[in-house]
């Protein structure tokens, strides 16, 4: 959170500074639409202009996001033209003299290779064109150079130098909030794979085999179980969607334990109470299947007798409750809290860190996996998933706001 408050302070700052030369530039004592000062009103403009070619900028630099960003960015700089560039290409100029765009990327090669700025004379012969002076402020991401923004006035301006360099900074903040993005969605996508890939072998097995030893004496019984597993491995290997429902889970989650009880018999015993109105509740996929795969491995490890489960979902308010509890072997707390801390990892199966590190990310360190377990005492696991969370929605639902 401090990385982000950080970003966005360097984010800010620039535009107010290039909102300050705007609202000198461009002062005019009416129509100020009682925002105050000229230069109060200029710097309102600046920000809610630049609040306008954010977005498309959040998605990284191609032409598509060069072109709905260009003339925004024009506006910042009251420039007659300007243009964006990558390392090889112009992929948007907006204003006046596009005939210039290809001395300009004959020019960009030291300031793409430098990341240094600078201006240059452009050379025209058509008369009625008003552009005479350029100025490149290259765009940098983790030192990288990505392009260039590239200004161009009638004449040569000091002032322009330095604010083009500003809103350049400004655009290269977004773009690595945009790689930040890219790298966090990654990295959701890597996770959900590594859960997939975690799926116990032996579950996969020990199911098959159970199914099998059906075939002959109960085939009627061998048939639900092979559609169970089926259904049950086609919701964990989806491709669409990082989210799913409260409802598509517990549905899955069902298959699942219709696989383990097969195995297992009268040995478990499950419970479930759900609220109907929290079902369709939109959480991360494969979020709540493992907790219920760790309570049946916890549950049934090192014992022979009868062990119970219970999951309940309850409506909270703006948030739904989700307990999953087990009468298992427990675990000691401070074992517990390494796992969860990345230093230690759980013996098999699918750890709880995981899970508990994507809940975080998508709502926040507040909600958190809550766990409440000692030796032999059982396990019980608590998650808070708020109702209604901005970006977090279903594939087949509306986002949710």
């Amino acid at each position: 959170m401090s990385g982000f408050i950080a970003g966005l302070c360097v984010a800010v700052l620039p535009l107010l500074a290039a909102g300050f030369w705007l609202g000198r530039r461009t002062a005019r004592p009416e129509n100020l639409g009682g925002l105050g000062t000229p230069v109060e009103h200029a710097t309102f403009e600046t920000l809610h202009t630049a609040s306008l070619a954010a977005p498309p900028l959040r998605a990284g630099l191609t032409e598509e996001t060069a072109r709905r960003s260009a003339r925004r960015l024009r506006t910042l700089l009251g420039t007659d033209a300007l243009c964006l560039t990558d390392q090889e290409t112009v992929l948007a100029w907006d204003g006046v003299g596009a005939h210039h765009r290809a001395e300009v990327m004959e020019r960009l090669g030291g300031p793409l290779e430098t990341g240094r700025g600078e201006a240059f004379r452009l050379a025209c012969d058509e008369p009625d064109c008003p552009l005479r002076w350029a100025v490149v402020a290259p765009l940098t991401v983790d030192e990288r150079v990505h392009g260039a923004l590239v200004a161009c006035a009638p004449r040569e301006s000091a002032v322009l130098v330095r604010a083009a360099g500003e809103v350049a900074r400004w655009v290269s903040v977004q773009l690595e909030l945009a790689d930040l993005d890219r790298s966090r969605t990654r990295l959701i996508e890597a996770e959900i794979k590594a859960l997939r890939a975690q799926i116990s072998p032996h579950f996969v097995f020990n199911s098959l085999a159970v199914i099998a030893s059906f075939v002959r004496t109960d085939p009627e019984r061998a048939r639900e179980l092979l559609l169970e597993f089926a259904d049950f491995t086609r919701y964990s290997f989806r491709r669409h969607g990082d989210f799913t429902t409260l409802a598509d889970e517990l549905h899955a989650i069902d298959h699942y334990l219709a696989l383990v009880r097969a195995r297992f018999g009268e040995r478990l015993s499950v419970t479930l109470q759900i609220a109907p109105e929290v079902l369709p509740v939109a959480l991360p996929f494969l979020c709540l299947q493992p907790l219920v795969e760790n309570a049946v491995k916890h549950g049934l490890e090192g014992k022979t007798d009868k062990s119970h489960i219970s999951i309940t979902a309850q409506d909270a308010g703006a948030e739904a409750l989700v307990v999953i509890e087990d009468n298992g072997v427990g675990m000691d707390p401070e074992r517990l809290r390494r796992i969860l801390s990345g230093e230690a990892s759980p013996s098999g199966g699918i750890g709880l860190s995981n899970v508990d590190e994507r809940l975080r990310q998508v709502y926040g360190d507040d909600h958190g996996l809550v766990i409440e377990t000692a030796v032999g005492a059982g396990m019980k696991i608590t998650a808070r998933l708020p109702k209604y969370q901005p970006g977090v929605h279903s594939a087949a639902g509306r986002p949710r706001q």
